[in-house]
């Protein structure tokens, strides 16, 4: 639990009926070395001596939390979807062959040999491409790349840092019974798929006594000739028919999946030049980072549903409900590298919200920080703030958040590479 999603699980409906207690903290989970089996007794430790008996565990960050919350839950007679479930989305070759058993929406895929003395691209998948580990979060170790120089040079740097996060799911791998391919390839593999062109959607929805659910699509905005996200904005702007064949190509795959009993998320390239549809990856988890975007606009935050879901209740959410027609979390980044002088101060914040309604700033690096030593950053540039915002229309949207990056005090020292 961190404060923007503490604040946001406050604004979900019956919040005065839910104590929530923090169970591990985001430095415990996501920074440095990843020990699974020192994670899992440091939870049960505390369930343990908790005063009480806990009514539902809950999760909304990616591996190794993923995880934890079908394991935990297990142990505690709680409501969850299976680990088998959760681990056919995270490990991303896995989840690649079941999409495949559901749909032909998405690209030729492959593993790469990491031990091979001079690796070479799967048969049949194409440059350009991507790389990445079976299993990441936050597009880190994610490579675009177009030849084969820039390919060794990708291959070099995940197989440098594959175990961080692969290490660790080969313990969660363990407790599966799983296909040979899956068993041969382990957590630290890398998988190679063509890249696919086109805007970036995302489809959130839940699995409720075997009915899949999408409550909600959004558009995911780059940056002009970058990969990295400029903006997740709800509603979406494509059109209906659009948004309606991505509602049943994410049932066909959740069903094929096997969730139940949880959020999820999907996110998909659509081509409206050719009219085409590729999906890119699913999230055994509702996005934390549209909580905000969905109390805007349908007066509650999705993490409604992931708590109803897991106290068995109906995990419905409201529609259009909220107080703005649109709203967007922004990524704003610096792509050199510099040590912050100065940031912006609670002070600053909270002032700035005040004077601009429907905004909010999170997650900024203090001032001393050196940008290329963020955790959990991608591969191509480094973020400053999430930065939200919420309005009637469109051009309101953006011109809101010029005028919060135009008002936030940060100063840089540039650093040589």
């Amino acid at each position: 639990m961190d404060e923007a999603n503490e604040a946001a699980l406050r604004d979900v409906p019956h919040a005065s009926d839910y104590r929530l207690h923090p169970l591990l903290t985001i430095e415990e989970l996501q920074h440095g070395e990843i020990d699974f089996p020192a994670l899992v007794h440091r939870a049960q430790s505390r369930l343990d001596a908790f005063d009480g008996s806990p009514d539902a565990i809950v999760g909304y960050w990616d591996f190794p939390v993923s995880t934890l919350v079908p394991i935990l839950s297990e142990r505690y007679g709680l409501r969850s979807t299976s680990l088998e479930s959760v681990v056919k989305c995270e490990h991303k070759y896995w989840s690649r062959i079941e999409q495949a058993k559901a749909t032909d929406a998405l690209p030729r895929f492959g593993l790469v040999d990491l031990e091979a003395d001079d690796p070479v691209p799967p048969r049949g998948v194409r440059f350009p491409m991507w790389l990445k580990p079976v299993t990441a979060y936050s597009s880190e170790l994610a490579f675009g790349v177009s030849d084969r120089e820039e390919f060794r040079a990708a291959v070099a740097e995940i197989r440098a840092g594959v175990a961080r996060v692969g290490r660790p799911f080969d313990f969660v791998l363990d407790r599966l019974e799983l296909p040979p391919e899956i068993a041969d390839a382990g957590g630290q593999a890398c998988l190679a798929e063509e890249a696919i062109t086109g805007d970036q959607v995302a489809v959130e929805g839940y699995v409720h006594n075997g009915e899949v659910t999408v409550y909600g699509t959004l558009d995911s905005l780059t940056y002009p000739g970058s990969p990295c996200f400029l903006r997740h904005q709800y509603p979406s702007q494509l059109p209906e028919r659009v948004v309606g064949r991505l509602r049943d190509i994410s049932t066909r795959v959740i069903t094929r999946i096997g969730m139940d009993h949880a959020t999820f998320s999907i996110e998909f390239f659509h081509d409206p030049e050719t009219d085409t549809i590729n999906l890119l990856e699913v999230n055994p988890r509702h996005s934390q980072a549209h909580a905000e975007l969905f109390d805007h606009v349908d007066g509650a935050p999705n993490h409604h549903a992931m708590l109803s879901l897991a106290l068995g209740r109906d995990p419905r959410l409201p529609h259009r409900q909220g107080e703005y027609a649109i709203a967007a979390k922004w990524y704003h980044r610096r792509f050199e590298d510099a040590v912050v002088l100065r940031s912006p101060t609670g002070d600053d914040l909270a002032a700035l919200t005040r004077r601009i309604p429907g905004t909010a700033v999170h997650r900024v690096p203090p001032a001393g920080t050196r940008l290329s030593e963020l955790p959990e950053q991608d591969s191509y540039s480094y973020e400053l703030a999430h930065i939200v915002t919420a309005a009637h229309n469109e051009a309101e949207l953006v011109a809101k958040y010029e005028d919060v990056v135009r008002s936030l005090p940060f100063t840089f020292k540039e650093v040589d590479g």
